[in-house]
């Protein structure tokens, strides 16, 4: 088997090649820093329809990551299937996003997202964009409604500080999918409403949604699901794919976190740190939270193939205020417990058993993310030191 290493440097040797034969053949500007001008005149080519007079970015932070428009296709007709049905393709140990709105649980593995980025989907009556960038490691969910009507997404090919551009169909608007936020076109300035989700093995969802949906791989395309195309990406030790300002010092830029934000103050919490305090309970900008992990979920950007990958840990954080009560955690063997009941806790946050069973923690405003990603959109970010 060929080392990670030697993986990483045929994927980013591809992925270089991809964007030099690009330019070499006219499909993306040869030098990134061209005018104003000249990029709105290539652009509107392939973009007639957005209204570049309308930004809140420079125009040359953003690259081509090498595909056209919608090269990378999102998946506009999903479906689902039971989680026996998907246990019969998915390994116990994959990451998928759980996402649960009025009492309806889905799952969307991150095998099956890797190769679209955008599931356009419908959740309890609410219109819903499931994202996930492979080159941040960041995975979010928005209500795909703008101005009061409902609109769906597409991949622009393009990048900025190594994120995905998307767009809306209805209106060309590029957005910032790390932000949520428009950042070319009408829509320029306006803020998608993040819908809170967690990242969990198939095997978690499982046992908390056992009427759960999983996103299917009959997608409508021919995609290797479960191959990752980005052997050896998550190596601590690489550097990000096209980031084109220089990368905090504070950590390694492929260093995992869990970002919080609460009270005006944002802070991550490296994995390297959870590796050994699988329970934190902080406070941040005066509001009590707990993160949450454990070790044993697979890496979707580790090997070629996603199953022989190594094993990292989930992660999730939670409000610790529980109605009148301030919740303290601890790990008690391999449970998590609160000291102020003993009830046991799961990594979705559920109480699961004990005297609050029933009872539900609410998600903290945060997300999972390279360290790279979340500090270049957000640099005035504390770190959590144990």
């Amino acid at each position: 088997m060929r080392s990670p290493r030697r993986l990483l440097r045929r994927s980013k040797l591809l992925m270089a090649a991809t964007v030099v034969l690009a330019a070499f053949l006219g499909l993306v500007p040869a030098v990134q820093a061209a005018s104003d001008d000249a990029l709105i005149a290539y652009w509107k080519q392939e973009w007639p329809r957005t209204d570049f007079a309308r930004r809140t970015v420079p125009l040359q932070d953003i690259q081509s990551g090498g595909p056209p428009k919608n090269g990378i296709p999102a998946i506009d007709r999903p479906r689902f299937e039971s989680v026996d049905a998907a246990a019969g393709w998915l390994d116990p140990r994959e990451p998928v996003i759980a996402l649960e709105l009025n009492g309806r649980a889905k799952a969307y593995p991150l095998s099956v997202l890797i190769w679209h980025e955008i599931v356009n989907d419908r959740l309890a009556d609410t219109p819903i964009a499931v994202t996930f960038c492979p080159l941040c490691n960041a995975s979010i969910v928005f209500e795909r409604r703008v101005a009061g009507a409902e609109v769906d997404f597409g991949t622009t090919g393009k990048l900025r500080y190594s994120d995905l551009v998307m767009y809306d169909r209805q209106s060309e608007t590029w957005w910032q999918q790390f932000t949520g936020t428009g950042i070319i076109g009408r829509h320029a300035g306006t803020a998608l409403r993040k819908v809170e989700s967690q990242i969990v093995s198939f095997d978690d969802f499982r046992a908390a949604w056992p009427d759960g949906r999983v996103l299917s791989r009959n997608t409508g395309f021919d995609r290797p699901y479960g191959r990752n195309p980005y052997a050896g990406y998550d190596d601590i030790n690489q550097s990000p794919f096209l980031l084109t300002t220089a990368a905090d010092a504070r950590l390694p830029p492929m260093e995992r976190v869990v970002s919080i934000s609460a009270g005006g103050v944002h802070r991550v919490y490296p994995f390297s740190v959870l590796a050994g305090t699988p329970v934190i309970n902080d406070t941040l900008g005066g509001a009590p939270v707990v993160v949450l992990s454990r070790a044993g979920t697979l890496s979707v950007l580790d090997q070629s193939e996603i199953k022989a990958s190594r094993r990292i840990p989930s992660a999730n954080a939670f409000s610790r205020r529980l109605g009148a009560q301030t919740l303290e955690f601890e790990l008690r063997g391999k449970r998590v417990v609160d000291r102020n009941t003993g009830s046991e806790w799961d990594l979705l946050g559920r109480a699961v058993a004990g005297p609050l069973k029933g009872s539900r923690l609410t998600p903290a405003v945060g997300g999972i993310h390279f360290a790279f990603a979340w500090l270049v959109f957000n640099p005035k970010t504390e770190i959590y030191k144990k």
